[in-house]
């Protein structure tokens, strides 16, 4: 296959050569050791004529033909989640319609989802704790409608409303006594969005950790699991241990998930962590072939498959690691998912082009893409037009 010339940060190029002949993996049997969600992206339509604050226009067939994708390999859905670009573009009203176009897809295909529950439909500025625990029970109510299992995720709104830790343990311990079915907790670090500094009522990591874990200790029968995302491997560790029998841990560390989705040595208490992650959007297929391998027994096996994959997730999720969602969407236009690196809010711009040719690159290396060839001459147009690079 033809080179390509890929730009470095300094401003040079250099030759890349991809790899002929891609990774093939089939779907197989439902995985069964762990629960695995992959948090999906959204397709923007590219024909809409938006502007940057006009609402978001979603091409709704690649949207969901994507999640299509996702559930043949055996994966979960994770709907309307921050990787759907919720609060960076996609807008309430957005995220309500794609709640229901998924879970109604899912039905169809016997899939699995859980959606996202948040309080964006707030407008910009104060809101008191009232507004806030009415917002919440708004979308509660929607996804619950739809059949769905609910993700209760970190709210801005609460974040700047909550005067300490006893406004979160009256607010989620109402919507936990609402909610019908036993729902996931999303605890979202400020890597992944600064407005949340401080959530659970305390800057202090260990005293936020003492105050979530209360929220769960008083409503056992009502959390699922909590899903983790701070990437920090040793919290989340510590903090499975702490939690009540049968609630899981759901990582969302895209730095350290093949240890923790792996678990502890049996001597350890054999503690593991189930998985719902961003970075299972591009890495859908061989994650899911990694869990299938772990089914078996193979701990060796299921490592020695994702571990390869840190460097491309670590890649993507780097410092602002907000904006991991443009090597997402770039992955998926690079895998023939879709035929557009166009986003919604026009984030296909959030990233250099040093950065999205490195994130290209790593993929190719690992076989991610279906049509090596049209993975190439896909990236050789993007470098063409925005690098001026021949």
């Amino acid at each position: 296959m033809t080179a390509l010339r890929l730009p470095n940060p300094d401003g040079s190029t250099r030759a890349y050569r991809p790899r002929g002949e891609p990774r093939r993996f089939a779907a197989g049997a439902p995985l069964a050791s762990r629960t695995v969600f992959s948090a999906a992206h959204v397709v923007a339509d590219p024909y809409a004529d938006t502007a940057p604050d006009s609402p978001a226009a979603v091409d709704w067939d690649a949207t969901l033909a994507f999640r299509r994708h996702l559930w043949a390999h055996g994966l979960g859905v994770a709907e309307a989640m921050d990787t759907a670009q919720r609060g960076m573009g996609l807008d309430w009203s957005g995220a309500a319609e794609l709640i229901r176009r998924s879970a109604a897809e899912a039905r169809a295909v016997g899939g699995r989802i859980a959606c996202g529950v948040g309080t964006d439909q707030l407008p910009p500025g104060p809101a008191s704790l009232d507004e806030v625990r009415k917002a919440y029970e708004e979308q509660l109510a929607l996804v619950e409608e739809t059949g769905s299992q609910a993700i209760l995720m970190a709210s801005r709104a609460l974040a700047a409303a909550a005067q300490g830790p006893d406004d979160y343990l009256a607010l989620y311990g109402h919507l936990l006594r609402q909610a019908g079915e036993p729902v996931v907790l999303h605890w979202l670090g400020p890597m992944f969005d600064p407005a949340l500094e401080g959530y659970w009522g305390s800057a202090d990591l260990d005293a936020a950790t003492d105050t979530f874990l209360e929220v769960v200790a008083a409503h056992p029968d009502k959390v699922d699991g909590v899903k983790i995302s701070l990437l920090d491997a040793g919290r989340e560790v510590d903090l499975r241990r702490r939690l009540p029998e049968g609630v899981r841990c759901y990582t969302g560390d895209d730095f350290h998930y093949p240890e923790l989705i792996a678990g502890d040595e049996p001597a350890a208490g054999g503690r593991f962590s189930h998985a719902l992650l961003g970075i299972f959007d591009p890495l859908g297929p061989l994650a899911a072939e990694a869990v299938r391998v772990l089914d078996t027994g193979d701990v060796k096996g299921f490592r020695e498959l994702l571990d390869p994959t840190v460097e491309l997730s670590r890649h993507l999720f780097r410092a602002p690691t907000r904006f991991y969602k443009t090597g997402v969407v770039l992955l998926a236009w690079l895998s023939g998912h879709q035929d557009h690196f166009t986003m919604v809010g026009g984030l296909q711009s959030a990233r250099s082009l040093p950065h999205l040719a490195r994130a290209y690159e790593l993929a190719d290396g690992l076989g991610l893409f279906p049509d090596p060839e049209l993975a190439r001459d896909r990236m050789a147009a993007l470098l063409t037009v925005n690098g001026g690079i021949r």
